[in-house]
This record gives structure tokens, C-alpha cells and sequence, in this order.
């Protein structure tokens, strides 16, 4: 059966959350995790300053389903099903020694041993007493602190396979640190963490899913749902689009799996991170899949681990369903974060399409077809207007020239680089400069001044709604009364 459920799906960074969860419980300020690389005999070590146990409890601890997962779990706890400490350890390890003591008792010591197991003529189930010979320096960190827990993997079978290089352990902590940042960040976000957690000595800093301290991140008012168990918390975000990051930024926000797949539900139980990201299979009609017009959307969601069973929270803690009486709300809150979301992603991160209440005129319209969409340019947008007007005898050559332009868009080749750079391509003067945008914002408000004698603050405030002007409201405000001045600095 142990060999069975080595197959479970863990990864080393989700095994090592799962250890991690039961230092948190302990009520531990510390965690330490470990990476020695020592080739086969490689070794990975975690360490806490928990309450501990005494060998009665470790025992427990240390037997397969120990508690049964229906028994009631304090509020803090962040396990259920009794399996976490040995399914995550022997999913990466043939060998697990964990060593615990209590303040003012003795250290105890107990050890799995698969490869014992395995060649043992009874069926016993044998539990062994202290680490493996050898490896008592190993524990050697426990003796430092007057109580806490140390869990020990060995025989790495599932991490140092033939063909590992010590340049792939080290690229292995890179992955773990990013998945630790992102499960328990907020145990360790600053200013006041309540978890210090260390891998190989160095702290590891939170990652944030939502940019909170964004000022371009859009989040929703919190709401509460009443499932029949526990209390539901919702949050709604929408991240800033890339032109609104920093470099530096911009690569944080992406997270461990890049920024499309980060998109969706973060579901939070006791604030311990059980799944990043995805659609938990809602929509309408079908599921709705990770897409680009998306990657800005992420929702979060608490629950309390009285509703594990509703929520379906498997022993790995990374999956989870939503109850069939929270599809329907959720999928409203995803529906409009979505909307949103996309909105940001095709305007690139520009202010909202609206100014007080009146909309911003754009020079493209859509219009619906039985089959999809055609897009027309806008002869009622300020500038083509005055063009037009203006066009006298030309006016079917413009109009001519702006069908063959809607007839030719060239919108595969939109779609395609838009899949493969994963961003919308560059429009609304993004890239140029100032004083170009300024020359010919200034020649379409001449037009406006002194040949239509619209007064200049009207004039104005039209070039505020009008696209893709909207986006640079102070070179509008350098715009002088007369018409006929320097418009520079």
C-alpha cells in the first residue's frame, strides 16, 4: 500500500508544503528547509520550532490516517486526512527519520524505511527506533532548539534519478522557493509575518497573486457567501497590464507558472494557498480555459477547513470544487472579472474608457455578423469627420480608401502574434514621442478652434474623449487658448 500511494502526484515543492502545514499547526515562528546535494546519498531536511511531541504522539504521527479526517480539526489546523507527512515524504523518499521533542522532555526519534520494508519476510509494518546509522548528524540542528520538530528524507529515489546533476538540485530549490513564496505567502508577507520561512538559510520573500500594493490593481469589495458550513469569502482582482509594471515587476507578477496560467480561482483555506489559479470548471456551456484576454483576472477565494468535504480538497491540497450552490454566484463574480480583465489587456492598461460619464469616441467600431464580428472605421470620430468635411471632391476617393483599409485588416496576423508574444500588439502612440503626439493633437485642434470656432476648453475637453487622445490628458492641458501659440514646454 506505502508503495502505492508513493504514486499520490506530488511534487517536491507541494511534498514540502505538506510538511510545512504540519510546523504551522505546531504553532511554529520558524521553518528551515534544507538541500544538501551529496550525489545518491543527497538529503533533504526540515526543521521547526514548534511545540513538538513527546514519543506517544510522534508514534501517532508517524502511523498511516492517524486521525480520521471526519473528526472536527481545530480552526488553525491545515490538515485532514491523517496521510500528509508520509504520502508527501515517501512520494520523494525511500527513507523518512523524524526526530521531536517537547520543552523539558527528550528528544524521540522514529524512522520509515521503504527498502527494510520491502525485504521483509512478514507482513509487518516495521516502524524503526532513531535515524539510520550514519546519518545521526544529520538531526544534529534539533539539539539548538529547546523544543521543535525535524523531518529527514533520504534515498531522494524520486528527485536524484540517474542522469541528475547537482546543477539540477540546485534549479530543483529555485522551483521550491518560488512554490513556498506563493502557498504560505501570507504567513510571510512583511511588514509582520507570522512564519519565518528559510530554505538553505536565506529567507524566502512572499509573492503576492494580486499586486495589492498596486495602485493600478483593481480589487473588488470582499463578499461573504454562506455556504450550509462555513464562511465563503470572495475577493475579485484585476492585475495592471504590463505597460503599468516595472520590468522587475512584471517578472514577480507572472508567478511560478508564467502570467496565462496564473489567471483564475485562488482558493484559501485557514489563508494557506490549496489552488493557483484556473476556472474551477465553470462557464457556460463549456468550461472556460486559460486564456491570454484573461491572464490579468485573479480571484480569491477563503474557506474554512469545515467545508473540506463540500469543497472537495483532495490529501495533496491541490484541487478543489466549488459546491454546486456557489457555482452560479461565482461564476457571476468570474463573468464580470473576466470582462474586465479583458478590457485592460486590449487597452493596454490605458484609464477607463470613460471620463465622468461621458465615453471616450473611439475610431473603430464592430459590427455583429451571423458569423463573428467586422470592424468599421468611425466616420462620426472627430478627425475623420473634419477630414471628410473638408474633402470636397475627394470625399468618395477617402471613402474608398477606408473601405479597402476595413476590408484589409490584416487580422490573422493580429491574432497570431498576439498567441505567440502573448501581448496585444502596440497602438496608441505607445512608444512616441511626446512632441510628435503633441503636433498632431495640436493640428486637430487648430481645426476645431478656427474652423468650426468650438471654444477652446470645448475644444479641449473633446480631445479628452476622444481616442486615442484620451490617453495623454496633460499634453491636452499644454494646449494654449490661442490656437496660434507655442504649444512646446
Amino acid at each position: 500500500m506505502i508503495e502505492a500511494l508513493r504514486g499520490l502526484g506530488y511534487t517536491t515543492a507541494t511534498a514540502l508544503a505538506d510538511i510545512i502545514d504540519n510546523s504551522i499547526a505546531a504553532g511554529a515562528g520558524c521553518v528551515d528547509v534544507e538541500f544538501n546535494w551529496q550525489g545518491e546519498d543527497s538529503w533533504i531536511a526540515i526543521t521547526d520550532d514548534g511545540c513538538g511531541m513527546v514519543r506517544g504522539t510522534l508514534l501517532n504521527a508517524m502511523r498511516m490516517g492517524g486521525r480520521s479526517p471526519l473528526e472536527t480539526r481545530s480552526a488553525s489546523d491545515l490538515g485532514r486526512f491523517g496521510l500528509g507527512l508520509k504520502t508527501a515524504s515517501f512520494s520523494q523518499a525511500r527513507r523518512l527519520s523524524v526526530a521531536s521533542r517537547r520543552s523539558g522532555s527528550g528528544t524521540s526519534c522514529l524512522r520509515w524505511d521503504l527498502d527494510k520494508l520491502a525485504q521483509a519476510t512478514d507482513d509487518g509494518w516495521h516502524l524503526y527506533e532513531g535515524t539510520h546509522p550514519g546519518s545521526d548528524a544529520r538531526m544534529a540542528p534539533l539539539d539548538q532548539l529547546r523544543q521543535g520538530t525535524r523531518v529527514l528524507w533520504e534515498r531522494l529515489d524520486r528527485i536524484v534519478t540517474p542522469g541528475v546533476r547537482e546543477q539540477d538540485f540546485l534549479d530543483l530549490i529555485d522551483q521550491v522557493e518560488q512554490h513556498l513564496a506563493m502557498v504560505f505567502h501570507r504567513f510571510i508577507e512583511e511588514p509582520d509575518p507570522r512564519l519565518r520561512l528559510r530554505i538553505n538559510g536565506r529567507p524566502i520573500q512572499a509573492w503576492d497573486p494580486f499586486l495589492s500594493e498596486h495602485p493600478a490593481t483593481w480589487s473588488s469589495p470582499e463578499s461573504r457567501l454562506p455556504p450550509p458550513t462555513g464562511a465563503v469569502r470572495v475577493q475579485c482582482h484585476v492585475l495592471p497590464h504590463r505597460d503599468r509594471l516595472e520590468r522587475d515587476e512584471y517578472e514577480q507578477g507572472g508567478g511560478p507558472e508564467g502570467w496565462t496560467s496564473q489567471q483564475g480561482f485562488y482558493v484559501y483555506r485557514n489563508q494557506r494557498l490549496l489552488l493557483a489559479g484556473g476556472w474551477l470548471g465553470l462557464g457556460r456551456g463549456r468550461a472556460w480555459a486559460r486564456e491570454e484576454s484573461h491572464r490579468l483576472a485573479r480571484i480569491r477565494i477563503d474557506i474554512t477547513n469545515d467545508s473540506d468535504a463540500e469543497w472537495k480538497i483532495d490529501i495533496r491540497k491541490s484541487t478543489a470544487r466549488p459546491p454546486a450552490n456557489l457555482r452560479l454566484h461565482l461564476m457571476h463574480l468570474a463573468e464580470d472579472t473576466r470582462q474586465r480583465a479583458r478590457r485592460v489587456f486590449a487597452h493596454r492598461g490605458a484609464p477607463s474608457s470613460r471620463t465622468g460619464s461621458v465615453e471616450v469616441q473611439q475610431a473603430w467600431r464592430t459590427e455583429p455578423l451571423r458569423s463573428g464580428v467586422r470592424y468599421r472605421v468611425d466616420t462620426s470620430h472627430p478627425v475623420v469627420e473634419q477630414v471628410l468635411e473638408r474633402a470636397g471632391g475627394l470625399k468618395g476617393d477617402i471613402l474608398a480608401m477606408l473601405r479597402v483599409l476595413e476590408e484589409s485588416i490584416p487580422v490573422q496576423r493580429i491574432w497570431l502574434d498576439t498567441a505567440e508574444s502573448k501581448e496585444t500588439p502596440r497602438n496608441g502612440f505607445a512608444e512616441t514621442p511626446d512632441e510628435e503626439v503633441l503636433a498632431l493633437m495640436t493640428g486637430i485642434y487648430r481645426g476645431m478652434v478656427l474652423r468650426k470656432q468650438i471654444a477652446p476648453e470645448l475644444a479641449r475637453q473633446r480631445l479628452r474623449q476622444m481616442e486615442p487622445f484620451s490617453n495623454f490628458p496633460e499634453l491636452i492641458n499644454r494646449l494654449p487658448d490661442n490656437p496660434g501659440e507655442r504649444t512646446g514646454e
